[in-house]
């Protein structure tokens, strides 16, 4: 099933009204949080409020992120112990950095008998995640892993490495190029880091649309104001649907059914052109399926 993920957003579980707008808020995805946004004297209170959260239902087609704290840290066993009782579609880990971790995680959710249909997300924010970020996606492959995809952490990233985040973000491109070729080589879903400066409307803007022209899936977002414009420009334009419709249509006249290329409007037409026009429309018709939930 392809599914929208055009943006994914972070809210604290030690918050119970923000817990609440989120039934309400057009994100595609929510990441219910118990790390970063989450003090340390309120990480059981945080639990409890996601748990709550989630056996409350009410959040429609929205994906369901829970992320825990780091394997490391002292909070991450009752993190994965709620987590796998609370059955959300996913748990997002932070700061994984080797095929290790993944097998940990996914063990122990084994362990915790978390429904198969939890899947687990990593976050790729170390230098070491980055340099490894094929074997990570290759223990995708794995059943037992669960992994379904990536999010992509720069601020961190920034932090160990000292590679400074400025706009544009040219010095961290080669490695958001290979994390996205090593997801894709293995058929996993990546999402974008989140932009903090909140004010700079035009700023976000420009970086949703380099993360959409880089491959991302969507970008994790820090700010409900961000919604509306994130959702924008990852939603395919209505004439670039209506011309992959157009190509399909195309390839499915009796005539060119064998054939591996075509002229089309005046253009040449490959066959992988309409393996991206299918995938164009089933991102625009799960969309439109959202919005109809």
């Amino acid at each position: 099933m392809t599914r929208p993920r055009r943006s994914h957003l972070f809210m604290p579980g030690s918050n119970p009204r923000a817990l609440e707008k989120a039934r309400n808020l057009a994100a595609d995805g929510l990441i219910l949080d118990l790390e970063d946004s989450v003090a340390p004297d309120a990480k059981a209170v945080a639990r409890d409020g996601i748990a709550a959260a989630i056996a409350a239902k009410g959040f429609g087609k929205r994906e369901i992120l829970i992320r825990t704290n780091g394997l490391d840290s002292p909070w991450w066993a009752d993190d994965m112990a709620m987590a796998a009782k609370a059955s959300p579609d996913g748990i997002l880990v932070p700061k994984v950095s080797s095929v290790e971790d993944l097998d940990q995680i996914g063990r122990r959710l084994a362990e915790l008998g978390a429904a198969p249909t939890v899947k687990v997300w990593a976050m790729i924010e170390t230098a070491r995640a980055v340099l490894h970020a094929e074997e990570l996606s290759a223990a995708g492959r794995d059943p037992k892993t669960r992994l379904s995809g990536f999010v992509f952490g720069p601020n961190d990233i920034s932090r160990e490495t000292r590679i400074r985040m400025l706009p544009g973000r040219a010095a961290m491109i080669p490695m958001i190029t290979h994390c996205i070729l090593a997801t894709r080589a293995h058929g996993l879903e990546i999402l974008d880091g989140p932009y903090s400066d909140i004010a700079n409307s035009d700023g976000f803007a420009t970086e949703c649309a380099q993360g959409r022209d880089l491959g991302f899936d969507g970008k994790t977002l820090i700010h409900p104001s961000q919604i509306e414009a994130c959702n924008a420009i990852f939603t395919p334009p209505e004439e670039e649907v209506a011309r992959a419709r157009k190509i399909i249509a195309a390839f499915e006249l009796p005539e060119n059914v064998s054939r591996g290329a075509i002229r089309l409007d005046g253009a040449m037409v490959e066959r992988l052109h309409a393996d991206m026009a299918r995938r164009t429309i089933e991102i625009a018709d799960a969309i439109a399926a959202m919005g109809k939930g």
